[in-house]
C-alpha cells in the first residue's frame, strides 16, 4: 500500500467543480494505477477539506481506499473561526474517515507546523493546491518538507509535478 498527503490554500481560485472532478480522476488514476490506498489530509477549511471529500466518494467506489485525518489540535481550537456550515462538514468528514490522529491536544504556536511535517512524514506521494508565488504559507512549508523528503508532488493548482530549488 501506498500512501498520499494533501496540502492546500483555503482559499480556491478558479473554477471549483472543475478542480473537484480532476481532483477525483487523479486520485482514482492513483488509486488504480499507483496503488495508492491510504489518503492523509490535515482538516484544514479549503484544499483539505475538498480533497477529504473526494477520497469519501473514491472510497465508495474503491472500499480498500482509506481516509486518514492529521489533526493539528482539538476541533474547539481548530475550528474556533469557521463557519458552522464549515464546522459541520469537518465533523461529518471526522466521523466518515477512518482514523484520526492529533498532534496536539490544544492549539499553540508550531502545531500546525507539526501536522504539516507528520502529514509528510507519513506520505510517498504529494497531493497539493498551492500557488508557488506564495512562499510563506502553511502549504509552502509542507511543499517544501516533501521535496526535501523527497517525494513526487502533484500541484493542482497548476496541473503539474513540482521541481524546485530544494531538490
Amino acid at each position: 500500500m501506498t500512501n498520499a498527503c494533501f496540502t492546500g490554500h483555503r482559499t480556491i481560485t478558479g473554477d471549483l467543480a472543475a478542480l473537484r472532478s480532476d481532483m477525483y480522476n487523479k486520485l482514482e488514476r492513483a488509486v488504480k494505477n499507483g496503488g495508492i490506498t491510504n489518503f492523509f489530509s490535515g482538516g484544514a477549511v479549503g484544499f483539505d477539506t475538498e480533497a477529504a471529500l473526494t477520497v469519501l466518494a473514491l472510497r465508495e467506489v474503491y472500499p480498500k481506499v482509506t481516509l486518514n485525518l492529521v489533526l493539528p489540535c482539538c476541533a474547539e481550537d481548530q475550528t474556533q473561526k469557521w463557519t458552522e456550515k464549515q464546522r459541520k462538514t469537518y465533523f461529518d468528514i471526522r466521523k466518515k474517515a477512518n482514523s484520526v490522529e492529533f498532534t496536539a491536544e490544544k492549539y499553540y504556536n508550531g502545531c500546525m507546523q507539526k501536522r504539516n511535517a507528520r502529514l509528510v512524514e507519513l506520505a510517498e506521494f504529494c497531493f497539493c493546491y498551492w500557488d508557488s508565488s506564495n512562499q510563506r504559507s502553511g502549504t509552502a512549508q509542507t511543499v517544501k518538507y516533501a521535496l526535501n523528503k523527497p517525494i513526487k508532488v502533484w500541484n493542482f493548482f497548476n496541473n503539474r509535478m513540482e521541481r524546485s530549488e530544494w531538490n
